[in-house]
């Protein structure tokens, strides 16, 4: 089975072919990195009229580099929500008119599942075409071999941050979430607080490595209490910190950095640690733009050393939105007959369980 994936629900316009669920055959990327970092933030308006830009070309250059054509395809995989929805928009307008001009079948496919989907890909496929400024490069590579469910699956981005089961029938169950703020969300925050450029919570992982984790001691939110999360009186804590610090002439960006870090992650890991042990899962998958920080990685290597589970991490660049995810959740929603009508529709607020139930 072979699937194309369309993602434009932030600012990066994607597809990508994907054979199985599985094989990348083909992936384009159109970052939006440069235009936005002038804003210090996505502009919704700037993304949208950027991806009805970008789409066509972006599509049509994947088909090129898979050296495949619509007849080769078996259907069409487009992010549904949640996402900006005005982005979201033209990607679902796209996908359906390519399914309508085809006659293939389209399906919509919720963000996370897209994420927590990119952790099965064969990560010796993962290879991707991308313009402008794709940001992290490099990751470690996931091991064990092909990865089949069930697992569990810790997804950290900039608006998610949840706990979730995803059984055999790659179906989901919400385990805990953020209360507030996602992780992703701390960290561009904090990164402006202290003055870097956006995408700031790449440059606050690199800083992290420089500075002291133990200089000042932030709040670890909900630490001993089930399977959520509150990061909003962490960025509370940083930010007086961080004025303190202004006040009496000199800030220490690495130290605050580190620091910060240092309180996210001990939460996470202990999160996704006590998750694994009261559901009796042997493997956790971590997906979302922050499985690419390295001082998580680090950290969820060593305590699933020590406690006995496996983790995964997609590699890097998977990890930040792309159409691979999309088309690999795609190729399992098809192979189990669904199909969305060309009625589908964009949602930029989607919970797991409405799309699952077919509720879009």
């Amino acid at each position: 089975m072979r699937v194309l994936g369309v993602e434009t629900s932030c600012d990066e316009t994607a597809a990508a072919v994907v054979e199985d669920g599985r094989r990348i055959l083909a992936q384009t990327v159109a970052s939006q990195v440069t235009t936005h970092a002038q804003f210090g933030g996505v502009v919704p308006e700037v993304a949208s009229r950027q991806h009805v830009r970008d789409i066509t070309r972006v599509v049509e250059r994947t088909l090129e580099d898979a050296g495949l054509t619509w007849d080769h395809l078996d259907g069409i995989a487009v992010t549904c929500g949640p996402g900006l929805l005005g982005a979201l928009l033209v990607g679902i307008s796209a996908a359906k008119g390519y399914a309508l001009a085809t006659g293939l079948p389209l399906v919509g496919v919720h963000h996370i599942a897209g994420h927590v989907a990119a952790a099965f890909l064969d990560a010796d496929e993962a290879t991707a075409s991308t313009e402008g400024d794709p940001g992290p490069a490099t990751a470690a590579r996931p091991h064990g071999g092909l990865l089949e469910p069930p697992v569990l699956a810790l997804v950290v981005s900039g608006g998610h941050t949840e706990i979730l089961d995803v059984d055999e029938a790659f179906h989901f169950r919400r385990l805990g979430g953020t209360k507030d703020d996602a992780a992703g969300e701390a960290y561009d925050k904090v990164a402006r607080m202290v003055g870097l450029s956006y995408p700031g919570g790449p440059k606050v992982d690199e800083l992290a490595g420089q500075g002291d984790p133990q200089a000042f001691s932030f709040p670890r939110a909900m630490l001993e209490e089930g399977l959520d999360f509150s990061f909003s009186g962490l960025k509370s804590a940083v930010a007086g910190e961080v004025e303190r610090q202004r006040r009496s002439g000199g800030l220490r960006v690495a130290d605050v950095c580190a620091s910060f870090q240092q309180a996210v992650v001990d939460v996470l890991v202990e999160k996704a640690a006590r998750a694994m042990r009261e559901t009796g899962r042997r493997t956790l998958v971590v997906a979302g733009g922050v499985a690419a920080n390295r001082g998580l990685r680090a950290a969820l290597a060593a305590r699933a050393a020590a406690d006995g589970f496996e983790v995964r991490f997609p590699p890097v660049r998977l990890c930040t939105d792309n159409a691979a995810m999309i088309a690999a959740a795609g190729c399992v929603l098809l192979a189990r007959g669904r199909c969305d009508p060309l009625t589908l529709n964009a949602h930029a607020q989607l919970s797991l369980d409405a799309w699952q139930s077919g509720r879009v």
